[in-house]
């Protein structure tokens, strides 16, 4: 490994104990690559950073209309939510709107994205059910996009279900790979994932925050007007957009993914952590985000709210007694191509 390149290491007293690779493109709306880390081309698995995109034909089509979805129900068909009483609270209101029920969805269970949940669970005080999936709104928004249109709702989370072919042509439209070149594969969640390369990512990302269209204005202003239904308490994709508001847009993947629009500028940003280490990813979109604005935008810069996510920046690695035995933190820098 270049010694310059971007990584995210984890400390144990003097010693880097593991280093995670990071795989990173910042581009423009036209697709001009401004920044990267490794390999800007490679191909992966989008995962969840893909919803936002999987959540626009709801709209597009006039499903959203038809069944009046208030902002913060499209902004958790876009979510990674942590199953927190609002969330479930939510889902529970989306569902009932569409008319599903539990064993409509495809998606089911998990152990919750919040900590305090999962022990909830565990101690037996909280049941979970398929509303309390992490995808719960992904799948009742896929399943209000099928009764909109009148497809069957078995299967809709297949691959050649009318719902994902649908999706599929909207994620070709924004990333600009055709769909037949769009890889697809069976996501965590049991719905399509998708493959493609991590600048085509950030481009559709790009493009996602300065669109002019109402639809599209309609999926990313529940997102930035609702942050804490994306993800949830003490988690990033909720406290950056929090932070910074209306200035981004930010959306975590399972095995290492993060996507971030930032209108103002104009920029998509996607990347990658190789080995799909899920601590890792935050720290390194910060990184990113921090060194493209230092470079390129130097009075977006100033307005960073780096001081009130250094929490998230910077992460304590402890031990069973709470004593604090490293960090995990960026290393490594970025590649410019504005010369």
């Amino acid at each position: 490994m270049i010694p310059s390149a971007l990584r995210v290491e984890a400390t144990r007293g003097d010693l880097v104990e593991s280093v995670h690779r990071v795989a990173a493109a910042v581009v423009d709306v036209d697709g001009r690559l401004l920044a990267a880390a490794d390999d800007p081309d490679v191909v992966t698995w989008w995962r969840s950073a893909a919803k936002p995109f999987q959540a626009l034909p709801l709209v597009l089509d006039g499903a959203a209309d038809r069944f009046g979805l208030p902002p913060d129900e499209l902004a958790l068909a876009c979510a990674s939510h942590s199953s927190e009483p609002h969330h479930i609270e939510v889902a529970s209101r989306f569902m009932a709107r569409i008319g599903v029920a539990d064993s409509d969805l495809a998606c089911g269970l998990h152990t919750p994205l919040s900590p305090e949940v999962a022990r909830a669970v565990v101690r037996g005080t909280a049941r979970m059910t398929s509303r309390w999936s992490n995808c719960s709104g992904k799948h009742t928004g896929m399943l209000a996009l099928a009764k909109h249109h009148g497809w069957p709702l078995a299967g809709y989370n297949s691959a050649g279900h009318p719902v994902q072919q649908r999706i599929l042509e909207e994620l070709a439209r924004w990333t600009g790979i055709q769909p037949s070149k769009l890889l697809q594969a069976v996501d965590g969640c049991a719905a399509v994932c998708f493959g493609l390369p991590l600048r085509a990512m950030a481009l559709a990302y790009a493009r996602l925050g300065v669109a002019v269209e109402a639809g599209p204005q309609r999926v990313t202003a529940a997102m930035m007007s609702h942050p804490w239904l994306i993800a949830g308490t003490g988690r990033l994709c909720t406290e950056l957009m929090a932070a910074w508001p209306g200035r981004v847009i930010a959306k975590i993947g399972a095995e290492g993914i993060y996507s971030a629009a930032l209108p103002q500028l104009g920029w998509g940003v996607a990347l990658k952590v190789e080995d799909g280490d899920m601590r890792s990813s935050g720290i390194a979109l910060l990184e990113v985000l921090k060194q493209a604005l230092a470079r390129l935008a130097p009075q977006a810069a100033a307005e960073f709210p780096e001081g009130t996510l250094a929490g998230q920046a910077r992460q304590p690695i402890l031990n069973t007694r709470g004593t604090e035995t490293g960090e995990v933190r960026p290393a490594g820098v970025l590649r410019f191509f504005d010369a």
